[in-house]
């Protein structure tokens, strides 16, 4: 974890308190987080996608692996997801939105989320 943006690398499913932790810190209802989809690891929090999309690119992710998303607790596993960030805006990727337009992309970010993260429950 990087203590000054608060957010953490995700190889296996993180503790609840330590993701309680990081809903508080910036947001309070919810935490932003960066899946690599094809390495299958997610960095979690901080204050900007960016930030985790960063320190994925430097830990050798590739940048059209990395999507971004929002998590929300306590909302039950089909609205904790909000698959919405501004480094989803990729033209070159067939992506022109914030929100990630590919099902299979959704998916596997969502397979991610529920092991990594959580599947909605409250914290």
């Amino acid at each position: 974890m990087t203590a000054e943006s608060g957010i953490v690398v995700l190889e296996r499913r993180i503790d609840r308190m330590d993701l309680a932790r990081l809903v508080k810190m910036y947001f309070e209802d919810m935490v932003k987080y960066v899946a690599d989809v094809t390495r299958g690891v997610i960095a979690v929090g901080g204050e900007l996608h960016a930030d985790a999309e960063q320190l994925l690119l430097e830990a050798g992710s590739r940048q059209t692996d990395l999507w971004g998303a929002n998590y929300y607790p306590g909302r039950g596993r089909d609205d904790c997801i909000e698959f919405t960030a501004l480094i989803n805006i990729r033209p070159a990727q067939g992506n022109r939105s914030m929100e990630v337009q590919d099902a299979s992309v959704r998916e596997r970010i969502r397979i991610l989320t529920f092991a990594l993260i959580g599947e909605g429950e409250s914290l």
